[in-house]
């Protein structure tokens, strides 16, 4: 058979029933490449755009970008900004409130980001990703403007693309 003639079709589920299969197959050793659904982690991932590359959570740290389940079939890709004994506090990059669930919670670990289309993978243990959270972690109180400006301005002019 040629490959001309295979046909591509693509299937989507509510992330409550995809998801905890991606976590089963982290949990198995598998890497996994998930298709980012939500604007939690705007400026830098937008969505149905990029996706990560994850990896079984095994020492979550601070700065980590993880997927944890916050409540019951509920799960984030998020930052994690504390860690105090069992409790983790989460915030997406493009967002104000925060999440929180328990080490036990945290599922996969993120390698790294396909942006843009790209083939070639962003780690988030690179230099440019290691810039980006750096500054924009510390932009914390004044982040609201600037995603403001990114939503009304930005977007309308530039695009997701």
């Amino acid at each position: 058979m040629q490959q001309d003639d295979i046909e591509i079709t693509e299937i989507q589920f509510s992330n409550a029933v995809f998801l905890p299969e991606v976590v089963k197959m982290l949990e198995e050793g598998h890497t996994v490449t998930l298709r980012l659904r939500g604007f939690s982690m705007r400026p830098f991932l937008e969505d149905n755009r990029d996706k990560a590359l994850l990896t079984k959570a095994t020492d979550p740290k601070v700065g980590d970008a993880v997927l944890a389940e916050v409540g019951p079939k509920h799960y984030v890709l998020h930052r994690i900004i504390k860690i105090e004994g069992d409790d983790v506090t989460l915030r997406g990059d493009g967002n104000y409130a925060v999440e929180r669930c328990k080490l036990s919670d945290v599922k996969g670990f993120t390698i790294g980001f396909y942006r843009k289309g790209r083939q070639t993978l962003d780690k988030t243990n690179g230099l440019k990703w290691r810039v980006y959270s750096f500054f924009w972690t510390r932009l914390f109180p004044v982040r609201r403007y600037l995603l403001g400006f990114y939503r009304r301005i930005w977007l309308k002019i530039f695009g997701t693309k």
